[in-house]
């Protein structure tokens, strides 16, 4: 019976994909995500593309080991063939370790994009590996490396001690002078609640951290892309009563905050559709907007 609903759940997916225009199906669950929109544009026609027959393809990975010293960082080949494999570049990832190579290290958990663990530069785009579909075009490999300007702690992993430091700085939990007011919960009105989407949702991956030049060149200062839009979701929770502080510890060395050029490769990699760069400049604004004018 679940097979069976499974089955019939996906044949709608794909069928109902394939009757709309073909250069804009329509996913109605993924309204208000182009990102996603487009995975899932991208995975219905590459799996739509791959026959029942053997369809070779070539995934060139990022190696390196501590242990091998005298080995410099390399790519490796590995061939799959799409027509057994899943739809996801994670899917390839975990077939290649689980039947070919056990040595290759990646970081993963979830499998829906929803906890950052296998970010990744994938064809030189940041993003998460189980939301981005394979590339079903075999003359030419897919190439898997470590999010950019990142130590590599071994193969695709990186060390995100310094990001999740800077994280733990802008202190992302609520904070109130008062216990509410039945003991309970804070309450924040629909309209105060708005507010936060775009903010929220943000799945601290470090792809648009990894992205940015001026986290490349500063990221002992610079707070980043991820850690500021964080700071912002606390920053504009009506629910927070610490604002003017939060904004002080982020302007005392502006360096933390004003190292943003707005070059908008964070925007532009999001794999959640995020705006980090809008919410670095409302920041700005609003600290700009409250400081006098004699400081000028």
């Amino acid at each position: 019976m679940s097979k069976s609903w499974m089955r019939n759940s996906y044949q709608k997916l794909v069928g109902g994909a394939k009757q709309a225009d073909p250069k804009r199906r329509n996913f109605p669950i993924l309204e208000g995500h182009p990102a996603a929109q487009i995975n899932a544009e991208e995975m219905v026609e590459s799996q739509g593309g791959i026959q029942p027959t053997k369809k070779i393809k070539e995934f060139r990975i990022y190696r390196w080991s501590p242990d091998e010293t005298a080995q410099k960082p390399y790519l490796q080949s590995y061939f799959l063939d799409l027509s057994s494999c899943g739809p996801m570049v994670l899917d390839a990832l975990q077939m290649i370790k689980a039947e070919t190579d056990s040595t290759l290290t990646y970081r993963r958990s979830c499998r829906e994009g929803v906890c950052g663990s296998c970010s990744m530069n994938i064809d030189g785009v940041n993003t998460v590996a189980c939301i981005k579909p394979i590339d079903s075009d075999t003359s030419k490999a897919t190439v898997i490396t470590p999010l950019p300007h990142m130590f590599v702690i071994k193969d695709l992993v990186v060390d995100l001690t310094n990001f999740y430091q800077q994280y733990k700085k802008i202190e992302p939990w609520l904070k109130a002078r008062k216990k509410p007011e039945d003991g309970r919960e804070y309450r924040q009105s629909p309209r105060d609640r708005k507010k936060l989407d775009g903010l929220y949702e943000c799945i601290l991956c470090a792809c648009c951290s990894a992205s940015c030049p001026s986290y490349w060149w500063n990221p002992e200062d610079f707070m980043g892309p991820a850690t500021l839009l964080q700071a912002y979701r606390w920053v504009c929770d009506s629910r927070d009563e610490y604002t003017e502080e939060r904004l002080q510890a982020l302007t005392e060395d502006q360096r933390k905050l004003y190292r943003c050029r707005s070059i908008k490769n964070c925007t532009n990699t999001c794999p959640k559709s995020l705006d980090p760069a809008r919410a670095i400049n409302s920041m700005r604004t609003r600290h700009l907007l409250s400081v006098p004018v004699e400081k000028f």
